[in-house]
């Protein structure tokens, strides 16, 4: 296990493009089994960078080196009359895991969410990712009563 060294969060920027490249590729490998094209998944990635409508990516670091990343995107809520932030795209290298890492990029989405017109925070996770769902119970987050369903078509390239 590396050195304890503080963790820093920051949003991303674009000269992050192939480090969230790499960890959404792996989170997706890890998490559902998915081989990701890459060309298709960095142009995602470097379009959500440069147009924040899209998503709001932010990185952890240790030491200078970008160790986890999330992102939220948005959701209005006309019952509430306000915001839902989602967190996806959650990855920590497995080296820092269980160092608070994600603590630390819940807690900065978190802040930032209580100085706007937001309501709360959801995220999904796959249903066999008990590790995930501890660390997300960990920082207080609970299980909602909602599933998800989706329909979702193919964009030209398949994901294995």
């Amino acid at each position: 296990m590396p050195p304890s060294q503080p963790i820093r969060v920051r949003r991303a920027s674009p000269a992050d493009l192939d480090c969230i490249v790499e960890f959404n590729a792996a989170m997706a490998v890890e998490t559902e089994g998915k081989s990701l094209d890459r060309d298709l998944l960095r142009q995602g990635v470097d379009r959500a960078l440069i147009d924040p409508a899209r998503c709001t990516y932010f990185v952890a670091e240790s030491a200078g080196r970008v160790v986890g990343q999330t992102m939220f995107t948005l959701e209005w809520s006309d019952w509430r009359n306000a915001w839902f932030w989602w967190i996806q795209s959650v990855y920590v290298l497995p080296e820092f895991r269980g160092r608070g890492v994600f603590q630390a990029l819940y807690e900065h989405i978190r802040h930032e969410a209580r100085r706007r017109d937001v309501c709360g925070i959801r995220l999904y996770v796959h249903d066999t990712n008990h590790r995930a769902m501890q660390v997300y119970e960990n920082v207080g987050m609970t299980l909602s009563p909602y599933r998800v369903y989706e329909e979702a078509w193919s964009t030209g390239k398949e994901v294995d």
